[in-house]
Formats: C-alpha cells, sequence, structure tokens
C-alpha cells in the first residue's frame, strides 16, 4: 500500500485560534456572513471555506474529517453523531426505491438489521452473501444493483473480505463497493485497496475510550458533497451531524491511534495463541489456522498488527456466561459490548451486538451461543491478563 496513515496523520497543522497546539473548537450552530451574497453562495455551495450552519459544516467537524481523510487516503470525509448515521447515510443516498443491495451475511447488528428489515419500507432489497465466497457475490447481482457492502473484518466472526476481488466484480458491474473499515483502522486501507465509500464507527477504535459515539464517511468529494447538500443530501436532511465539542475530543484521540493499533494487536496477538495451546477453540486473523490469514497478509499493513479482536467459542451460552462474569471479577476487563475501549471488552455477540440475527440465519453463519468476543486492551502485562483468564477457565472446568 502506497500511503502511511501515521505520517499523513501526523503532518498535519492545524493551530488554535490564539497559536494553541489544539485547534480551537466551533462552539457555535450557525456563522456570521459580512455580505448577504456571501451567504447566498454558501447555500447554493459556492462559497468555499465558508461556514453556514453546524449541521452541514463546522470547524471542528471539519479538523476531524479533514484528518480522517488523510487517515484513509480519500479526497474528503464527512463525521456523523454515530455510526449508524454513517452506514444508513450511505445506503440512502445511493439507493432509491426498487435497487437492490447486496450485503455481506455477518455484519454488525445494526447495520444487518437496517438492510433487513427497516429499508423494505423503501422498496429495496437486500441478498444476503457469505462474503469469501466470490462466486456467491457474482450471483447476487442483479440489474438494479447499487451497492456491495462489507466489513473489512467482519463483525463478530473475523472472516477477512478480498477488497480488491470484490472492487473488481462492483467496477466491472458499476456498482458502488462501501465497506466498513471499523474494526481495522490503518491495518487496511479500504479505498485504496478497490473501495469506493469507508465508513467508520468512531466510537470504536478511533476515539478509544469509549465515552463518545460518532461515526465518518470517507470518499471522493463528489459523493461527500452529494450527502450535504442543502436540497436533498441525506446527511444534510436527516440531521445525523456530530457535535463540535465532541469532534474536536475525537480529533485529540486519534493522534494515538497509531500506537494503540500496535499494542492492540500484540496483546491479541499473545493471548490468542496462549488460548490455542492451552486447548481453547480461538479465532484470531494473526493465527496461521485463520481461514483468510494469508488473504489478510497480502492487504494489511504488518506494522499495525491484525487487530485487537479475538473469538473464542466454548459451546454453550452457560459457559460463555460464567466465563465472562468470572473474567470481570479477576479483572481481566469489563463485560460489555463495543471495542477499541483502553480495557479489555468481552461478550456474547449472538445474543447482544448480533441479537437482531434471525435464528436460522445464525445457525448457517455458523454465529453460536457459545461464542466470545474479546476486544483485547491495551495491558501493560498481558501474560498476567493471560493467567486471570485461564483462571477463569479452570474455574468452570472449560481446560
Amino acid at each position: 500500500m502506497k500511503q502511511d496513515p501515521s505520517v499523513n496523520l501526523y503532518d498535519i497543522q492545524d493551530f488554535g485560534e490564539y497559536g494553541g497546539v489544539n485547534p480551537s473548537i466551533a462552539d457555535s450552530a450557525t456563522f456570521t456572513f459580512i455580505e448577504n451574497n456571501s451567504m447566498i453562495d454558501t447555500f447554493h455551495g459556492e462559497a468555499e471555506g465558508c461556514f453556514l450552519y453546524s449541521r452541514h459544516w463546522n470547524p471542528s467537524t471539519k479538523y476531524l474529517s479533514n484528518a480522517i481523510a488523510k487517515i484513509e487516503g480519500t479526497k474528503a470525509a464527512w463525521v456523523t453523531a454515530s455510526g449508524m448515521g454513517a452506514i444508513t447515510a450511505v445506503f440512502l443516498q445511493i439507493c432509491n426505491s426498487g435497487d437492490h443491495i447486496i450485503a455481506c451475511r455477518t455484519i454488525y447488528g445494526g447495520s444487518y438489521a437496517f438492510l433487513k428489515n427497516y429499508v423494505t419500507k423503501f422498496n429495496i432489497s437486500v441478498s444476503f452473501v457469505d462474503i469469501t465466497n466470490l462466486e456467491e457475490v457474482k450471483n447476487a447481482i442483479q440489474k438494479n444493483t447499487k451497492l456491495i457492502y462489507t466489513e473489512t473484518m467482519n463483525n463478530p466472526l473475523l472472516e477477512i473480505s478480498d477488497i480488491p476481488s470484490l472492487s473488481k466484480i462492483s467496477r466491472g458491474n458499476n456498482i458502488k463497493l462501501v465497506v466498513d473499515n471499523t474494526f481495522t483502522p490503518m491495518i487496511f486501507s479500504p479505498y485504496e485497496l478497490g473501495a469506493d465509500i469507508v465508513v467508520y464507527s468512531l466510537t470504536k477504535f478511533l476515539n478509544g475510550t469509549n465515552d463518545t459515539v460518532g461515526g465518518a464517511i470517507c470518499a471522493d468529494e463528489d459523493f461527500i458533497n452529494s450527502l450535504i447538500d442543502v436540497n436533498d443530501g441525506t446527511a444534510m436532511l436527516l440531521g445525523s451531524t456530530m457535535d463540535s465539542l465532541r469532534a474536536n475530543s475525537v480529533l485529540k484521540n486519534l493522534h494515538t491511534l497509531h500506537i494503540r493499533m500496535k499494542q492492540h494487536s500484540k496483546n491479541a496477538k499473545y493471548l490468542s495463541e496462549k488460548l490455542v495451546e492451552i486447548g481453547i477453540d480461538a479465532r484470531y486473523a494473526g493465527l496461521k489456522t485463520h481461514p483468510q490469514h494469508e488473504l489478510m497478509n497480502k492487504m494489511m499493513r504488518k506494522e499495525f498488527g491484525y487487530g485487537g479482536m479475538i473469538i473464542i467459542n466454548v459451546n454453550t451460552f452457560e459457559n460463555a456466561s460464567r466465563l465472562m462474569e468470572e473474567m470481570q471479577n479477576e479483572k481481566v476487563g469489563y463485560l460489555a459490548v463495543s471495542l477499541g475501549y483502553f480495557k479489555t471488552l468481552f461478550s456474547c455477540p449472538s445474543t447482544s451486538t448480533s441479537s437482531e440475527v434471525k435464528d436460522e440465519d445464525k445457525e448457517k453463519m455458523g454465529l453460536t451461543d457459545g461464542l466470545v468476543r474479546f476486544s483485547v486492551g491495551l495491558d501493560n502485562d498481558i501474560e498476567l491478563t493471560f493467567k486471570r483468564i485461564a483462571k477463569c477457565l479452570k474455574e468452570i472446568k472449560l481446560i
């Protein structure tokens, strides 16, 4: 891959109003104009550098958008009040009534529910496919297909999407490839690999402190401008705008992302290898036993590792529940949804973040009630963390 996202981010120089090393917070909903004609031009999108109203642009959200675009390697980006605010805006901007979407069958539960249950009211149809089966993707294409949607590393089964191959399929059929890169920022650059649009939940790794809900859309300038058009832009009209104070907070956290991703990856690799050693059925993209391990090696930036996500199979929901409760008591981390936090988080995805998926679909995917998903934290003593996990596994007689 060509660009180094950490260098691109480091090279940004946005000074505060009085020379501060952090950009000033633009704590205003609306902005003044010296001349009325300038306001008119701004409404028409013809006044470069002018701010109109914070649902459209705000200096603070613009700083953050520019920084995320630098990381992703796109010409533009736009930040939203949540990850779902980003994802749904993209779907609704591209698709009209009567259109068709192809989606990975194993995606975040909120995205799945939106595509399975919500877009039907707009007469938009969706085909869910095994995204690792390229023939199945090709066979799902219809005359009215407008986009293919996947996650670089999918949630929660950690399958890896072949972005270059999916890009060839989508471009060969004049449809858009939209990729959620929430699990693997800096590790992958989907846009550089051939995606047309990249979305993020900023809530997770990009922010890293689990104190903010946010999302981002990265694409070319034409698409971002269409999203925020005052007449028919989905993001503009549905109003999923990020607050300026939150944008400023995320921007500061973003500058440690490269360090954090390396530590998340280092710790997760150590834990996954040790868990396998003691006989636990673990899936981690850095293990040679992972089905797409070699594919990931071809697409990734190895300096950032294989990411911070692990899933283990403890066979039953009862085992999963007891293990997570024991691990929280032993201070391994927290029994909580979400990911990318500086402490380890663990949950049972089939009954939490993927609870929206119907039981018969879970069975087809292999999403069983005995799966436990780990978002591995920034632990300095990861050996101690493993010993605590092993103690919990022994306590409930899993090893």
